[in-house]
């Protein structure tokens, strides 16, 4: 989920909050109201709707008022509402609309207030209001209406309350996402920006921000960081090639001065032995300089990638290496990648094989292709490498206590690493029963 999307809903979330709210507060309101009005309405029916009773008892009868005014023990309805007068106590009340009991004998002597309570009747719920009838010493008036009329209000109510929340909060998460595309519009600049300087390395890249606020101080920031970062890096290569260059100089006229003594001789019976060493260790000097070179070339600098064939790179590297022994089996596969990066790797990869195998050993090198992906295997019949230095071995001038006696730099199979590295790929340490095999994976 995008920022975009997390501030749309955000904005939702707060929306619904404040409607749920607001709507429980409204729709008790409401509730509360409606319960007012309809007690209201049955305290005014129970004033006014005696006489009303009484006409319509007396067009439809040919008793006297008097009588009629305390005969009315059957509810009579008006619209919705329903009304009863009930006898006083020493007088039979035939009718089960609601039997009078001792609090309604209460009010009817005045002993006790007015009040109302909810009853079914026929399995309708009614409100019903009961007090003592004027006039009439001992009698009852309760006047009823159904409670559907305020519930189906209130539940219309609650309804529309509830529609209104769905819609502004789907209304809100979709203003607030349109309008989170405005406001981080340059933090999607900047993200890109950024992404774009991890995947391509290009630090010179600079970040447009014409703004004052959080974002553009942070953008501001991020390119002076950024323009920090490129210079220490073009000083740092600048020093290696200057240091290189310094050092190959007096490495190359010292290997030609050792050359001549040794061609020309010095009488000294032990200056041969001297001059070869002096010579080995030249070697191994400009072997150094060469790996540290090429240790901060690759994966630093952009560098010409093609296409290339892999299995008929290798097969050029067995074939200058006829001095050893090898067994190969080499599947057609093609890579895009540096093809001189790619051809030091495998060399470093064959040069330790060659250095770790016994004089009789073999060595086997295999390419392979699997969906996406094509490995070079290079296996020697060495020592192998302790479990404890196998997650080392890649790692510039990581070299084993018992390798500290033979030649080489420790950066070698570090080279293998950044090569790897630079072009997608990855290198690996596998123990065999006898020997080790360094495998590299590049993306087919």
């Amino acid at each position: 989920m995008n920022l975009r999307t997390r501030v749309g809903l955000a904005g939702g979330l707060v929306v619904l909050a404040a409607m749920t709210v607001a709507s429980v507060v409204v729709g008790r309101a409401v509730d509360t109201t409606l319960h007012r009005q309809l007690d209201a309405s049955l305290v005014d029916a129970a004033a006014t709707g005696p006489a009303a009773a009484l006409k319509i008892k007396t067009e439809n009868s040919d008793d006297t008022p008097s009588d009629q005014q305390i005969r009315i023990t059957d509810p009579v309805r008006f619209g919705s509402t329903f009304l009863q007068i009930v006898p006083p106590p020493d007088d039979a009340d035939p009718s089960d609309f609601a039997p009078a009991d001792d609090r309604d004998r209460a009010v009817a002597a005045g002993d006790a207030r007015p009040y109302f309570r909810d009853i079914t009747y026929h399995g309708v719920a009614y409100r019903l209001y009961t007090a003592a009838l004027d006039g009439s010493p001992g009698a009852l008036v309760r006047v009823a209406r159904p409670i559907s009329e305020q519930t189906s209000t209130a539940r219309a109510v609650w309804l529309l309350l509830a529609a209104l929340t769905a819609v502004s909060t789907v209304g809100a998460t979709a203003l607030a996402r349109l309008s989170a595309g405005r406001v981080l519009r340059p933090v999607v600049r900047l993200t890109r920006t950024v992404e774009h300087i991890a995947h391509s390395g290009d630090l010179d890249v600079r970040i447009g921000s014409s703004g004052s606020d959080e974002v553009g101080r942070l953008a501001a920031a991020f390119t002076t960081m950024t323009a920090n970062l490129s210079a220490s890096i073009t000083a740092q290569r600048q020093l290696v090639a200057d240091a290189s260059h310094e050092l190959r100089t007096p490495l190359t006229s010292l290997g030609t001065n050792l050359e001549l003594l040794d061609e020309g001789g010095t009488g000294d019976p032990q200056a041969p032995e001297l001059i070869r060493d002096a010579r080995d260790q030249t070697a191994e000097l400009t072997a150094l300089v060469n790996d540290l070179v090429d240790l901060a070339r690759y994966g630093q600098v952009e560098t010409h990638t093609e296409d290339v064939r892999l299995d008929l790179l290798v097969a050029d590297l067995l074939a200058r290496a006829g001095r050893v022994t090898v067994d190969s089996a080499l599947d057609e596969c093609v890579v895009h990648a540096d093809p001189d990066a790619l051809q030091r790797a495998v060399g470093n990869l064959l040069d330790n094989a060659v250095k770790w195998s016994p004089p009789a050993g073999r060595i086997r090198v295999t390419v392979s292709t699997a969906p996406g992906l094509a490995e070079v295997a290079v296996s020697d019949e060495g020592p192998g490498i302790p479990e404890a230095d196998r997650p080392f071995v890649f790692d510039r001038f990581y070299r084993s206590p018992r390798d500290r006696t033979l030649p080489g730099s420790g950066l070698g199979l570090a080279i293998v690493r950044r090569v790897a590295e630079a072009h997608g790929g990855s290198v690996r340490a596998e123990p065999l029963a006898t020997g080790t095999r360094l495998v590299l994976s590049l993306p087919a």
